[in-house]
């Protein structure tokens, strides 16, 4: 028994086509030799062709050409993995016998996701980032300010020797350590692998310097309020504004007897000094002066 296979390692450039893994018996005597065909994935196999039918999601987008080809439909990066060819003849010399193809599913990459900030104040960290998570190969990325390439490293370009950042291909960060004026621009992503690229549209960040003066300023006024409303609420507190009630009530209690007690008037108590006042203010304008208490 002999097989072989004319490549042992496939690329699909792109997913969804067709790719046929070739298993070729050249020679053996056994009339109905049995075929299977294995995925083999992150170490864990699995059987895409077992007892001359097709298992698991292979059931609907794969068969067998020419008796022991397989062609897979649709192809997607899942797909990625070994596939192992096993024949099996025993009537001949050699029972078994195996081959391995690696096949690679490539794809392009889907267009990044790109944040930039806005504004940034001089001398402050800024950081920038791109991702996209479909393209297989995983995706490296570059970052361009006005449609020029930002290379790696900022000490590398004589262009960018003001600027200080740090640039990572493989996570798609830029993080500029502490911005400038010159960092002003439109900054745009490139995400590429082995299948194409995709880039994001161009975002907009400015540089601004800060106001020192107008901070101060506005840090002074603040304290010179809070400086008036203090020497106001002392000038109140000196001049009595903000006596207690206990002390205001105080003033409105009507006199203690000179025993010291305080007595209850009854209703008929204030009745009977009511009469005497009008008796005595009677007397009073008729000239005569009565000496003693009359009741009612």
């Amino acid at each position: 028994l002999l097989i072989k296979h004319p490549a042992r390692l496939l690329k699909a450039e792109q997913k969804y086509i067709c790719v046929e893994l070739s298993c070729i018996i050249k020679s053996t005597v056994t009339p109905d030799p049995r075929i299977e065909w294995k995925k083999i994935r992150d170490g864990e196999t699995s059987y895409v062709f077992f007892d001359n039918k097709m298992q698991g999601d292979f059931v609907t987008r794969a068969e067998i050409l020419s008796r022991t080809s397989l062609v897979i439909k649709n192809t997607t990066r899942m797909d990625t993995a070994t596939y192992r060819c096993e024949v099996a003849a025993p009537a001949d010399t050699k029972t078994i016998d195996e081959i391995n193809i690696q096949l690679t599913v490539q794809v392009k990459p889907m267009t990044p996701r790109c944040t930039v900030p806005k504004a940034v104040p001089v001398g402050k960290r800024a950081s920038l980032h791109c991702h996209e998570n479909e393209g297989y190969p995983k995706s490296t990325y570059s970052w361009y300010r006005n449609s020029e390439p930002l290379s790696p490293d900022s000490r590398s370009n004589a262009k960018l020797h003001n600027s200080s950042y740090t640039l990572n291909p493989s996570t798609g960060t830029l993080v500029f350590h502490a911005v400038h004026k010159g960092d002003t621009g439109r900054y745009s992503c490139i995400a590429t692998n082995d299948a194409g690229f995709a880039k994001c549209e161009e975002q907009e960040m400015e540089v601004y310097d800060l106001n020192i003066g107008g901070i101060i300023g506005g840090v002074l006024v603040v304290l010179a309020v809070l400086v008036l409303i203090t020497l106001g609420i002392c000038c109140a507190y000196r001049r009595g504004y903000f006596a207690n009630s206990k002390e205001s009530g105080e003033s409105y209690k009507t006199p203690a007897k000179p025993d010291g007690v305080n007595y209850i008037r009854t209703d008929d108590e204030v009745t009977n000094d009511l009469h005497l006042t009008s008796l005595c203010l009677g007397e009073e304008g008729g000239g005569q002066r009565t000496t003693g208490f009359f009741r009612t």
